[in-house]
């Protein structure tokens, strides 16, 4: 409950702080790729229980003649890949945090068509609430496979305290500074999940 509440109260006092990057960034989205300026989507947290999560966004929704959605490639550039390498797209999550939903620290959540493809030991990565960052995103973040994210999500799950909070922040933070492991090596995004092979 203690962590809960200063979890909380730190995200409202970060909100505040950060009211002119919000402004700033949302008027860069609106001006390039236009509205809607978040990015809201469905994502399992803890307990495997669905809630929207919130990002600026930072693709447009470009289609082909059939009306189709572009590559990630075509529809991520200028602003919008500016936003990604510095994280910025992931403060509207602060909000998700302030109502309990998500923790600073915890695994990344995922897409809810992935829930029916994991394993036992995977599934446990929804024992606690999903992270802003998480012990995945400081060892690797997209740059690292599937089995090995799951692998460092199910140890954080057993491991978790205020110091390897701490740690994880600590090392976020010199991961965006240096905008390391933003993308995998084969994509401007994370590879789909096609389950355990």
């Amino acid at each position: 409950m203690i962590k809960v509440l200063f979890e909380k109260l730190l995200a409202l006092i970060l909100i505040i702080l950060f009211l002119p990057i919000y402004l700033i960034v949302s008027f860069l989205v609106l001006v390039t790729i236009g509205s809607p300026i978040l990015f809201v989507q469905k994502r399992p947290g803890l307990n495997g229980e669905v809630f929207n999560i919130y990002k600026f966004r930072t693709m447009t929704n470009a289609k082909d003649e059939y009306g189709k959605l572009l590559s990630d490639e075509r529809r991520l550039f200028g602003v919008g890949k500016f936003i990604r390498s510095l994280s910025l797209d992931e403060l509207p999550q602060l909000f998700n945090v302030l109502i309990g939903k998500m923790s600073f620290v915890g695994p990344r959540p995922l897409l809810i068509e992935y829930l029916d493809l994991y394993n036992d030991e995977q599934k446990r990565r929804h024992n606690v609430k999903p992270g802003i960052t998480g012990w995945a995103q400081v060892n690797g973040r997209n740059n690292i496979s599937w089995q090995e994210r799951f692998r460092l999500d199910v140890w954080y799950v057993d491991n978790r305290s205020f110091m390897l909070d701490m740690k994880t922040l600590w090392l976020t933070f010199l991961k965006v500074i240096k905008r390391s492991d933003v993308n995998s090596s084969t994509a401007v995004t994370m590879e789909k999940f096609e389950g355990n092979k």
